[in-house]
């Protein structure tokens, strides 16, 4: 049964590219409406986002249509129904309706249709099943506007069958929960996610990635976090030990600090203790070569910074730069226990405030001079001298900088017998 409900603050409807576009494919036998996400949002009072249409039109006819408006086409999937508009330079998906004729998971046979409801049916999520016309008439045909209201996260129609048709939906449900829901998991979703868990196995790195980066952002992300463990699913996902009380210390730091929620820091506080872990999940989840870097400095020797004082925090920020010496110090701030003396952690965190690392003043042509040759030795005494220089808190003057030459000099000849 179809009910109804209408959005009273709606201007993207009728103005910008979506409401172009709405009006376009409005009229001449034809409907549009704006579906999923958007609606969801702009009924929970969120802001709006990317705007998707759905139409009773036939991709053919939505071409024509654009390219008689002046609108930019690109066909990104117009044998499954979808093109994407260009209008204003900003890019509208439109999708021409669709139900299932046959159905064997992800490439289920499907075919065009007018049917709203059927449309709604192929969908995930109740609260994403929703669409709006452009009068701002909501239409829900699956039940969402009452799960919408309550924030509660629900499949449409059977969990089991909505997870067997892609089971990168398990990871969707405990995504769309921690940004949208409330309270604990809808239970049949939740046991319908335990059961279809061995699916993971075949889901691709990158499409995992994607999803638990979306979640540890989210603001129920813990929650989220803590019942995916519970349920045996973080590690089939991660592929090894999960770190719950970091991931809920380091949520807590972010907000302390006024920092805005970090995927890459989060995922480091939740799986990783030493730089194999981030080893690990970088081939696991396919990270980027920036994240892979992040968290493989975030876990190289992070308990070294545990009641470090500030001339040696000065010493690990010339060395790493700014934004590592951050990473791998609020990592040790997470893993530090409840004990943490956060007054001190944060002391440390904010050192690139108040100091900035100044560029070594010794160069080559200072040791070549000194009668160093080109090469490796020349390298090697430029190493300790600049040791030396950082041991000594970063001197700048001249006679200060000479003795630190005169004396690496006379260590290495020294060393290697010259």
């Amino acid at each position: 049964m179809t009910s109804q409900r209408r959005l009273v603050d709606a201007p993207w409807l009728t103005t910008g590219p979506a409401g172009r576009v709405l009006a376009l494919l409005n009229g001449d036998g034809e409907e549009a409406r704006a579906v999923g996400g958007a609606v969801r949002n702009a009924l929970m009072g969120l802001a709006v986002g990317e705007i998707d249409i759905a139409t009773t039109a036939l991709p053919e006819e939505v071409v024509r249509r654009a390219k008689a408006a002046g609108f930019k086409v690109v066909p990104t999937g117009i044998e499954h129904g979808t093109v994407t508009l260009v209008v204003e330079g900003s890019p509208v998906e439109v999708t021409t309706l669709r139900e299932d004729v046959e159905t064997f998971g992800r490439k289920a046979k499907v075919m065009f249709g007018r049917d709203w409801q059927r449309d709604a049916e192929r969908r995930d999520f109740t609260m994403n099943g929703l669409s709006v016309s452009i009068d701002g008439v909501v239409h829900d045909h699956v039940g969402g506007l009452p799960d919408v209201d309550a924030k509660r996260v629900r499949f449409i129609g059977d969990p089991d069958r909505r997870i067997a048709e892609d089971y990168l939906r398990i990871l969707r449900f405990f995504r769309i929960h921690a940004a949208y829901g409330e309270g604990a998991p809808d239970r049949e979703g939740y046991l319908a996610s335990i059961r279809g868990r061995e699916g993971i196995a075949g889901l691709s790195a990158e499409r995992i990635r994607m999803e638990l980066l979306k979640l540890l952002v989210a603001p129920g992300a813990y929650a989220a976090t803590e019942a995916m463990v519970d349920a045996g699913l973080m590690l089939r996902i991660l592929g090894g030990v999960t770190y719950l009380g970091p991931l809920s210390k380091m949520i807590g730091i972010e907000h302390s600090l006024g920092l805005a929620p970090s995927a890459v820091l989060r995922l480091g506080a939740l799986g990783v203790a030493v730089t194999e872990d981030a080893k690990r999940l970088t081939q696991r989840l396919r990270l980027t070569n920036e994240e892979n870097k992040a968290l493989d400095s975030m876990g190289h020797r992070w308990w070294r910074l545990k009641g470090m004082d500030e001339a040696r925090a000065r010493q690990r920020l010339y060395r790493l730069g700014t934004a590592r010496y951050r990473n791998r110090m609020l990592l040790g701030w997470a893993r530090a226990g409840r004990d943490a003396d956060a007054e001190g952690w944060a002391h440390l965190f904010a050192l690139p405030d108040r100091w900035t690392p100044p560029v070594f003043p010794l160069k080559a042509a200072d040791f070549m001079a000194r009668g160093i040759a080109k090469g490796p030795a020349l390298g090697h005494v430029l190493a300790l001298a600049e040791d030396a220089w950082m041991a000594n808190d970063f001197p700048m003057e001249v006679d200060v900088i000479t003795v630190i030459a005169d004396q690496t000099i006379a260590r290495f000849k020294h060393d290697h017998r010259l």
